[in-house]
This record gives C-alpha cells, structure tokens and sequence, in this order.
C-alpha cells in the first residue's frame, strides 16, 4: 500500500478537527497558518477565532491600523509575524484587487509567508499538489526512510519535497498534507509508540534502533544575554495615574510594540549600580532630581536567539510630571491594557 493510501486509512480513524480544516476559504487559512507558525495548536486557535472576529475579511484586515492588529497578537510572540500579515493583506487589497492569490507562486509573494506556508495555502485553498514539510513532517519522513540530513534548511527542505512530490496524492493533495502533519503530530512522536504504528514493518529507523536519533537537528545557536532596566515613572493628575511609554523602532526584537522608557546595558547590573545608573538615566532624559526608586524582581524572559533579563524600577512622582521627551508618549495606567506591548511587559504588570 502506498503512503498516501496507508496515511488516508489513518486519518480517517484519527485525524484532528480543527476550524480551519474542511474549508476553502483562502484568507482564514493563510490567517490560521501564519498563527500557527512557531505556536501550539491549543494556544492558536484562541488567537484564529479572535482575529476572524475582529477582521472577518482581508479588507478588514488590511484597514486595520498596525497597532490594532500587534494589541490583538499580544501573548503570541515573534511580532514579526504580525507586522507581515498586516502589510501582506494591504498588499492584496492594493496589488491584487482583493483577490487572495491564487497561484503558489503569488502566495508566495506575500510578505512573511514561506515555502511550507505557501505549500499548506496553495493546497488546502486551492488543491494544488504542494507538500507541506512541518517539523512532525520531518520528523516521520526522516524515521521512515532514515534519511539523515539535518532539517531546517533549505538543501534538507528541497530533499524532503522532492520526496514528497512523488507520493502526494495529486486528486486531494489537501488530504494527504493534513493527514501527513497529523501523523507526525499524534503518532511518530518524539517518544512514539512504535507497536501501534502502521508503517511499523517498512520504518527504517525502527528497523535500525535510530528512532530516537532522527530526525537530525543542525547545532542550536545559543541565545545572547541582554539586560534591561525599564522606568516606570508615575504621576497623578485629577485623581488619574499616568506613566511614560514609547515605542520600539528600528530591527531589533518586538518593533512596533510599546514599553516603559528603557536603559540597555552592557553588562547585569549589581544593586550597587542599578539605582545610581537609572536615577543618571533619569535625570539626562527625563530632567528628574531626586527620586526614589523601587526596583522590581528580575523577570528572565526567552527569546529563540536571546536571553532577556530585566528588572523595572518604579517611582511616584506625585503630582509633578517629568520632562515629555519625543519619543514618549503620557498614558493613563489603566489603559496600558489596549496597547500593544510585550509578553514581559505584560508579566510586570499583572504583579502590579
């Protein structure tokens, strides 16, 4: 039996439902894909039944301001994955009419969408025979034929479709492709169970004792330390608390999102340092004398390629407000909740 016969017969017993399988609609598919991207299905699916509400077509979509659209991502991460969907849908309403593309290779044009996302549009959308390659895919293909390419670039990518092209089924590539991620997904496991697999006779690693050794993963980069001490200087006014906050500009991490002004060192900061460092901070940027600061816990935070470790340092001003450099923007506390900021951001102020 072929792979493709043996994977129908196992999705038909086992497959997931999920709200963007069995549909057809280009949008909320690219929409579930682009969430799904680095994020567990229990966590997106939340996020895909919020963003189909807030923005039910691409149009609402791209006429959404991109604070609107980072505030609704809040909690997911990896915000450049936000910033893409929204330029993308502008660029469908601007380039294409509206029209969601139709070809793999105009998805493909799409800003932030990539080979196995243009892969999964093109053939659940519009069952074109593309194969998806996920990490569950690589990981059974790679056990069942044992191949030992280290995944997660583009030669083992390019090694795994042209695999795949020759097993996909070409009437219902849709299928085979949710069928092939399940598989990975609820069966070949990184810890499977290998007596209930039915490709158990034909595995290669099985057959070899490299189970657990494959797939082959390239060395892991390991992340940078960066240390970041965060003003939260409040005032009152007509009975209101209000802070400072500005923007992240520029390519480095959470660009677009807001946050309390930000002093960035070299090097983590001793409780020697920390307050004598943030009060000259403060007196340069924000003309404050004197203040008394109340330094937070540390809050280690992290990122794939960095390692945050911040601490914040709350001061009540009373009712003198400090010196509004540009840059920043006067908010009320209580509204900080519908503005777009960081999961570490976040994380201080429910201690609050």
């Amino acid at each position: 039996m072929s792979l493709s016969k043996k994977l129908d017969t196992w999705y038909e017993d086992y497959g997931r439902t999920l709200p963007w399988r069995g549909i057809d609609d280009p949008y909320r598919i690219w929409l579930s894909e682009i969430i799904l991207q680095q994020t567990r299905i229990e966590q997106g699916r939340d996020y895909y039944h919020r963003f189909v509400e807030a923005f039910p077509t691409v149009a609402d979509l791209a006429a959404a301001s991109e604070e609107q659209v980072l505030r609704l991502w809040q909690g997911l991460g990896y915000y450049s994955r936000a910033r893409n969907l929204h330029a993308a849908a502008q660029y469908i309403m601007d380039a294409c009419g509206g029209r969601f593309p139709d070809s793999h290779e105009g998805i493909l044009r799409l800003k932030g969408v990539g080979r196995y996302t243009a892969a999964a549009i093109a053939s659940f959308a519009f069952r074109l025979p593309y194969p998806v390659i996920d990490g569950n895919v690589y990981r059974f293909i790679s056990r069942l034929y044992g191949i030992a390419t280290p995944i997660g670039t583009d030669a083992a990518y390019s090694e795994f479709e042209r695999l795949l092209q020759e097993q996909i089924d070409r009437r219902r590539p849709d299928r085979f492709n949710a069928a092939l991620m399940d598989f990975g997904s609820l069966q070949c496991k990184p810890q499977p169970d290998c007596t209930a697999c039915p490709f158990a006779d034909e595995c290669n690693a099985l057959r070899t004792g490299r189970v657990g050794l494959l797939p082959v993963k390239a060395p892991k980069v390991k992340p940078v330390d960066r240390w970041f001490y965060y003003l939260d200087l409040r005032w009152q006014r007509d009975g209101k608390v209000f802070t400072l906050l500005e923007q992240r500009t520029g390519k480095d991490i959470w660009r677009g999102l807001y946050q309390f002004p930000l002093l960035e060192t070299e090097h983590e900061l001793d409780d020697g340092e920390l307050v004598p460092a943030a009060a000259g901070f403060a007196a340069r940027e924000f003309g404050l004398g004197a203040v008394e600061f109340n330094p937070s816990v540390i809050f280690k935070h992290q990122l794939t390629h960095r390692t945050i470790h911040a601490r914040f340092l709350r001061a009540e001003l009373g009712e003198e407000p400090p010196v509004i450099p540009h840059k920043c923007r006067v908010e009320e506390v209580k509204m900080i909740k519908k503005i777009p900021v960081s999961r570490l951001i976040d994380r201080y102020l429910q201690t609050l």
